[in-house]
């Protein structure tokens, strides 16, 4: 029988027992909440400048296509053994260590994402002001009460995306039809794009790789889910409401509009409608942000020093350091680093799948402790296929320009790890059959 955990520790390094898991609701709130942002808007914005509003819907679509297949595959391994992204790749390929890296690789990127993220929320929230909060004071504030919203778990991430969300999707609809209500619909899904035009290849891949990292950690909130169903409807309406409406809209408003800067469209048509855009977006995005970081940090010091700590007091220290950067402007200059940080996720993906459907190499194990609720007494430390299908994927990703780089990347890595196991079970059972004979 699982144990009931501390408040803000939210089973990070156990399974969540059935008792514990979310409504359908719960968790698709959390799910358009993380696709439903003004990020998703400043891409679809950069596609309506660069392609038409066909060429754009089916770049779009390629590219949805492409990450529900990845979300919903993690996420259903996510849902069944009720596990986090960083602690499941522990029996998905990546043992003891290889999760510690993955963990870190995460942590790194979500909680530099957060500050970047906090940095942008401050402005929203220095606009909505009039500037009677200065950016540093904005910075604090809100860095710190995205905090203290996360160290409490997924249940208030889930509540406050039932509020955020609906308020959010308000907000885009008055801004949208302010700037629309002069265009014709009809005439804008004709019109030619105002910028440098974008071929399919690079637009699939803006659409693929600016969600690739939320498709790996669909398991840190698909661990609520009760069946596989919800994780189907958790991430295909996520995927429609998210990449397709959002996208779509920004396209249209781009088209109209004829610049890429939606955003500060929004801000001067809406006004004060225009900031809560931008505040409950990174209110939302935030949440996921440190969340994810949290959950990555608790595994690498299990995996490592063997150190159980609690969830909600990693969130509140590294939500303090991320605040106290956001506030210093240091990660400005971390952006390049961050975005370097996200060729290495995909590859994560392509080893995970295979692994836990193909290979199966750790499911009894799984199977057999998820009977008692509690996870598997072994796993091996650090395999080397695992490693190699992982850089190999990488230099894929970054050096192949051809196609779609977040694909190449996720389809090499599997590829490699595939046949990598295979030809080491080969050689295992090999050698035992010599034995015998011997």
């Amino acid at each position: 029988m699982a144990e009931k955990t501390n408040i803000g520790d939210d089973f990070s390094l156990s399974r969540v027992p059935q008792s514990e898991r979310q409504s359908l609701w719960s968790i698709t709130i959390v799910r358009v909440g993380s696709l439903a942002t003004i990020s998703q808007f400043l891409l679809g914005a950069a596609l309506g400048y660069g392609m038409t509003f066909w060429q754009a819907f089916w770049a779009t679509m390629l590219g949805s296509v492409i990450l529900e297949v990845i979300s919903f595959l993690l996420g259903y391994a996510g849902a069944r053994e009720g596990l986090s992204t960083s602690l499941l790749s522990r029996w998905t390929g990546f043992g003891r260590y290889g999760s510690s890296i993955i963990g870190a690789i995460i942590a790194i990127a979500c909680i530099g994402w957060f500050g970047v993220q906090n940095s942008v929320f401050a402005n929203g929230l220095v606009q909505a002001t009039d500037g009677a909060l200065s950016l540093p004071v904005a910075a604090t504030l809100t860095g710190l009460a995205v905090t203290v919203l996360v160290i409490f778990g997924f249940k208030l991430l889930s509540a406050t995306a039932s509020i955020a969300v609906p308020a959010f999707l308000l907000a885009v609809g008055v801004g949208i039809y302010q700037v629309l209500s002069d265009h014709s619909i009809f005439d804008l899904m004709g019109a030619a794009p105002a910028g440098e035009k974008l071929t399919m290849g690079v637009a699939a891949t803006m659409v693929a790789g600016g969600f690739i990292i939320g498709a790996v950690i669909t398991p840190d909130f698909s661990r609520f889910a009760k069946s596989g169903k919800d994780v189907f409807w958790m991430t295909m309406i996520g995927t429609i409401i998210g990449e397709l409406c959002i996208n779509m809209i920004a396209v249209l408003m781009a088209l109209a509009a004829k610049t890429s800067d939606v955003a500060s469209i929004m801000m001067q048509t809406s006004g004060w409608l225009g900031a809560i855009v931008v505040v409950f977006s990174t209110i939302k995005i935030n949440n996921l942000n440190l969340y994810s970081s949290s959950l990555g940090f608790t595994t690498i010091f299990d995996s490592i020093f063997k150190l159980k700590l609690n969830r909600g007091m990693v969130t509140l220290v590294i939500g303090i350091i991320g605040t106290v950067l956001s506030v210093l402007g240091i990660l400005d200059k971390f952006v390049d680093f961050l975005v370097l940080l996200g060729v290495f996720i995909p590859p994560v993906a392509g080893i995970m799948v295979i692994d836990y459907f193909l290979l199966k190499t750790h499911r009894k194990a799984l199977d057999e402790s998820r009977k008692t609720g509690a996870l598997p007494e072994d796993s091996e430390k650090l395999n080397p296929i695992t490693l190699l299908a992982w850089a190999a994927g990488f230099l894929a990703g970054y050096f192949v320009k051809a196609g779609i780089p977040s694909i190449n990347s996720l389809v090499v890595s599997a590829m490699i790890y595939y046949v990598g196991m295979l030809i080491m079970r080969a050689v295992k059972n090999g050698n035992g059959v010599n034995r015998k004979v011997a």
